[in-house]
């Protein structure tokens, strides 16, 4: 059944002689406005009827970065101050995290939003950040009645809605494979400190079970669609595989990235994402292919689209609409296909969002015979 919050409203001063009330269900924090991903974040809210509220680290970014909405509320806070923060998410009522490196963001935010009484989401490719959030919140966001969702973004929250939906809202698979492939990556600063910050070791899913990547990670080719195809891959799992692990019984999961990106990010001379659009979009392409078996049936789903920052917006914010609305199963630090409807998500996205298409290209999987037992999340 999906969970509805009352509406809750709070008021703020516009100007000296007027104070202006607004439905805290049409307010969202976006801490990270100012950096790249955040200003798609806040262009889309707008798009969709929302107010953002626009936060960080630094006034100076904030207004220097988004100057086409300097009508926008600005909130100044650092996570490492509880006080500014629980100032920050007050009267708002979903807060968006684009701010990483996110084992050092995610969880200080995510306390100040379930405090507040507010929904969270970030867009972490980070395992370890997304594992921290749910052993830390999930009883306090399923007592507080609000919803905790990470990585529901490009890394992370497509595969996850992908896969969910090509099992058509079964509950295991025994063997998933992913692939992701891009034809360029322009890294932006932030995904550059990311990197660097994230020295955790990749979990897999093998036999059932959260397990370290091999060292070193296994390689081969993978046939993505026009106009990628042939491409060398290695196997680099991002936070799908803790999302997945969280609400699927997955016995075997791999997922691979082609390594000609891998060689753009690595290089320190490759620019960040060139505008290329009126959207700001760069021309990156990209493909997500999905193959799902149970027992000698595979069903595969593939996402077509451009730019991986920009399509994380619309992903990220669809998100924090159906939170609002009561377009969500529960409440609890969960995974975009548990919380979501993940076909109804996708659909929408390919009706929102131009250049993004996805692709079914077999039959249903036959139904599961036997009922899973639940697994521990990890």
């Amino acid at each position: 059944m999906y969970a509805r919050r009352r509406s809750r409203h709070s008021c703020r001063n516009r100007t000296r002689s007027r104070i202006v009330c607004v439905n805290s269900s049409e307010r969202v924090l976006v801490y990270g406005a100012a950096g790249h991903t955040g200003r798609f974040v806040v262009d889309e809210l707008v798009r969709r009827g929302l107010t953002p509220v626009l936060a960080g680290r630094s006034a100076e970014r904030l207004d220097a970065a988004l100057q086409p909405h300097a009508s926008l509320e600005r909130r100044v806070a650092r996570v490492e101050d509880p006080g500014l923060l629980q100032q920050a998410v007050a009267g708002v009522g979903a807060v968006i995290n684009c701010a990483g490196p996110f084992l050092d963001t995610a969880l200080p935010l995510a306390r100040a939003a379930v405090d507040a009484g507010a929904h969270y989401l970030d867009v972490t490719a980070e395992q370890s950040a997304v594992q921290l959030l749910y052993r830390e919140l999930d009883a306090p966001a399923r007592a507080a009645g609000v919803a905790v969702v990470p990585a529901m973004a490009f890394y992370g929250g497509l595969v996850d809605l992908l896969v969910t939906a090509a099992l058509d809202n079964g509950p295991a698979a025994d063997e998933v494979e992913v692939a992701i492939g891009l034809d360029h990556w322009w890294p932006t600063a932030g995904t550059r400190i990311t990197g660097a910050r994230n020295t955790a070791t990749r979990m897999v899913i093998r036999d059932g079970a959260l397990t370290p990547l091999a060292d070193p990670a296994p390689t081969g080719s993978w046939n993505y669609p026009a106009p990628l195809g042939a491409q060398a891959v290695v196997e680099l799992p991002f936070s799908e595989v803790i999302t997945i692990n969280s609400h699927l019984l997955v016995e075997n999961l791999r997922s691979y990235l082609n390594t000609a990106p891998l060689d753009d990010l690595h290089d320190h001379t490759t620019p960040p994402p060139p505008v290329t659009d009126e959207h700001g979009r760069s021309a990156q392409r990209f493909a997500v292919d999905v193959a799902v078996r149970r027992g000698p049936h595979t069903r595969r789903i593939t996402a077509v689209g451009r730019d991986i920052y920009a399509i994380t917006a619309p992903i990220v914010v669809e998100g924090a609409v159906r939170l609002l609305d009561g377009r969500h199963h529960g409440s609890g630090a969960q995974a975009p296909g548990a919380v979501f409807d993940a076909a109804d998500v996708l659909a929408a996205l390919e009706t929102r969002v131009g250049d993004f298409e996805v692709c079914r290209d077999r039959p249903r999987l036959p139904p599961q015979v036997t009922a899973p037992v639940a697994r521990q999340r990890g």
